[in-house]
């Protein structure tokens, strides 16, 4: 494959990647105003713990979608999957940019919502791992962090432009016109590129390491196949994800949701913190993935782990000393620089560990199980964690344990990043 072939595929899979990421993130973003739309409750606190509880419902369906697209990935092609994703995430998408509140069609409302959420869940299972099994193909041996760290890159400009669709409506409407058609517009845009997607993703060329990898009959297919030899690869894992996916819902997602309801920052305030952090965030993200080919995984993986245990915690005191939006800004950058280190070097560390014909599939349980589990409810958790403990220090002991899991998981990779094994 040529250079200029290669880019070409490079690129395309990056932006279907962020394409996709934005339809399934932007409703974390939306949450407090979905909760009173359609989940009325006898207190705001319930409302918005049944709103985000079914954000956390589509995260059930992305170890079932990602493993039955894993297995078709394996066997089909990564670009035959990557096509199926972005059909299955644009009929998901019009389903909660159309539905009805709950004034207008009662219980119909919330149900219409948990649907849409499923198909997004089992769109989205799939997405990591064949949008990485397709990268790390298509990459020199050599340059495989940096090539890897392009998927967080598409997820990082997928949260991105969904905190500034947030920003924009927040700004530029009245609550009125939030609630009676504005929420729409950040899903009416992410329905627009469903055919850009679709479009972008037909012209891809399957990967020479995968075709190559299917005249290999050695390789056994399947989800048993892939528990029976590589447990171990799988746990490990599964504790990488762990770690940067409650950073990632945590201080992503969650966060604009915890300054409004915790700190009373209005949301368009704490959505321009969070684009300024997401700025870093996108910027760092390939320096690092450069940095994993120079050093290692698990070097830059460790550190980053690190850095999420000793820089939460005073990050957050410092900023609840005196909330602002200032003080929030800074605390957004110095948190989503810490992600960027663990963004540039973990998806290409997660596909070193699983040869061609079982990457998509071992990539798709370890990573759908850890973001179900810790990720898709960590808005949850950390919102009752607050009302229990009634501390506003609750989400940084939960990206503390996390960090502690990822630190322990780093140590136990295998890096391949000097001698690519054959497969």
């Amino acid at each position: 494959m040529s250079t200029a072939t290669r880019n070409r595929q490079i690129f395309a899979a990056v932006i279907g990647n962020a394409l996709e990421w934005y339809d399934f993130v932007i409703y974390g973003f939306m949450t407090v105003i979905i909760s009173r739309l359609f989940f009325p409750a006898d207190s705001e606190y319930a409302s918005l713990l049944i709103a985000m509880a079914t954000f956390g419902v589509g995260f059930f369906m992305r170890p079932v979608g990602g493993v039955l697209i894993g297995l078709y990935a394996d066997r089909r092609g990564r670009k035959a999957a990557l096509q199926l994703i972005i059909l299955l995430m644009t009929i998901a998408t019009a389903m909660i940019a159309f539905a009805p509140t709950y004034a207008a069609i009662g219980i119909a409302a919330p149900a219409i919502m948990v649907l849409a959420r499923l198909l997004q869940g089992a769109a989205t299972g799939g997405e990591f791992a064949s949008a990485t099994a397709f990268l790390i193909e298509s990459s020199p041996p050599e340059r495989r962090g940096f090539f890897g760290s392009l998927q967080m890159v598409g997820q990082s400009i997928a949260a991105l432009s969904g905190a500034t669709a947030g920003m924009l409506v927040t700004q530029g409407l009245t609550p009125e016109q939030i609630d009676a058609w504005g929420w729409r517009l950040p899903f009416l845009f992410g329905l627009l590129i469903g055919p850009v997607g679709l479009w972008m993703r037909r012209h891809l060329s399957e990967t020479e390491e995968f075709v190559a990898a299917t005249q290999d009959e050695t390789q056994h297919l399947g989800l048993m196949a892939v528990l029976r030899e590589h447990y171990r690869d799988v746990l490990v894992c599964f504790g990488l994800v762990v770690s940067t996916t409650i950073m990632f819902y945590v201080v992503l997602i969650y966060m604009p949701t915890y300054a409004k309801t915790q700190l009373n920052i209005p949301l368009k305030d704490a959505f321009t913190a969070q684009v300024a952090g997401l700025i870093f965030l996108t910027v760092l993200i390939p320096l690092f993935g450069m940095l994993s080919d120079r050093i290692g995984r698990r070097a830059v993986l460790m550190l980053a782990a690190l850095l999420y245990l000793v820089l939460t915690y005073p990050m957050m005191v410092w900023m609840l000393a005196e909330p602002s939006l200032l003080r929030l800004a800074v605390m957004q950058v110095a948190l989503c620089s810490a992600i960027a280190v663990g963004f540039g070097a973990i998806s290409t560390a997660l596909a070193e560990q699983f040869p061609v014909r079982q990457r998509s599939t071992g990539l798709a349980l370890a990573y759908n199980m850890a973001v179900m589990i810790f990720g898709g409810f960590a808005q949850l958790i950390v919102t009752w964690l607050i009302k229990e403990t009634g501390s506003l220090l609750a989400p940084s002991f939960y990206v503390m344990f996390g960090a502690t899991v990822g630190l322990v998981a780093a140590y136990f990779i295998n890096d391949k990043r000097k001698h690519v094994e054959a497969e």
